[in-house]
């Protein structure tokens, strides 16, 4: 995806998301973001999507082996966790002196 036309989306690393498609689906259980991939539409979940991954001996990792690892899913199957209201909300964003704040639809508090 070219730089000049860069999607902007609602989720960063860090926020708490809940999984609303999938295998992994849960509706009440908070989730953390490990990483954004801005140029696929993908975010990574703590705990979700979990692949096995065939590793080769390496300097680091001197055994090898199968490891488990949270693999991508893509950023329409999580919306944001609002604390509030306790459940996925929808949100908004607007400025408030000159910083941008989202703020959910549900509760209409801000999301840190």
């Amino acid at each position: 995806m070219s730089n000049r036309f860069k999607p902007k989306y609602n989720i960063k690393k860090g926020d708490k998301v809940v999984v609303i498609a999938g295998d992994d689906k849960d509706l009440k259980k908070p989730r953390t973001v490990l990483q954004v991939i801005i140029d696929k539409g993908r975010v990574v979940v703590e705990g979700v999507n979990i692949v096995s991954k065939h590793t080769k001996p390496s300097a680091t990792n001197t055994k090898g082996g199968i490891v488990k690892v949270e693999a991508p899913i893509h950023i329409s199957n999580v919306q944001l966790w609002d604390a509030k209201a306790g459940g996925p909300a929808r949100i908004k964003r607007s400025r408030d002196n000159g910083k941008l704040v989202r703020i959910s639809k549900k509760s209409g508090e801000a999301i840190k």
